[in-house]
């Protein structure tokens, strides 16, 4: 993901010291039940969309957005998978940041599925059950988007729950 302006702005000010951002992710599957996938630029892994909303952007806005600025594939938000504040993580250049996630379920409106921007290297449908390795932070959002449930909430003692740690991850993410 791309580092938008305004952090680039805190960041002039605030150095390397852990910011607490919102993040949004967006589990989207089209008519014959395939979900959407990126093989990111950054380290080359399989994962679903997501990024950082713009200051003022409503959570299922930012992720229409970030949906098709990575994919150009048109979609609507449905419902809210889950709700996840992730363990920090620190980028090659420094900067910490923590991200409080929205997850949201999506359905494919239009648009055909391709690498729209520098994020990814591919971008493709896949069925459920043929999914590419991924991180847990993946597969997670998309059995929990198929399971229909009502949102899900990581537990009060451990608001951090699934997610790999304090690691360093290339800038440009």
């Amino acid at each position: 993901m791309a580092t938008p302006d305004f952090i680039k702005n805190l960041r002039s000010t605030a150095g390397h010291q852990l910011l607490y951002l919102p993040g949004v992710t967006a589990v989207v599957f089209d008519d014959a039940g395939r979900v959407l996938l990126g093989r990111r630029s950054d380290n080359g892994e399989w994962s679903v969309v997501g990024g950082i909303p713009e200051p003022g952007e409503q959570p299922a806005r930012a992720a229409v957005r970030e949906v098709f600025e990575e994919t150009a594939v048109e979609c609507e938000v449905e419902r809210i998978v889950l709700v996840q504040t992730l363990r920090p993580v620190q980028y090659e250049n420094g900067d910490i940041c923590q991200f409080m996630d929205v997850t949201v379920a999506c359905r494919a409106t239009g648009g055909e599925a391709r690498v729209n921007d520098e994020e990814s290297l591919e971008v493709g449908w896949f069925p459920v059950d043929a999914l590419p390795e991924m991180r847990e932070f993946s597969t997670f959002r998309i059995m929990q988007a198929l399971a229909n449930e009502p949102a899900w909430f990581a537990p009060a003692e451990d608001a951090t729950l699934g997610d790999a740690g304090l690691g360093v991850i290339p800038q440009g993410r």
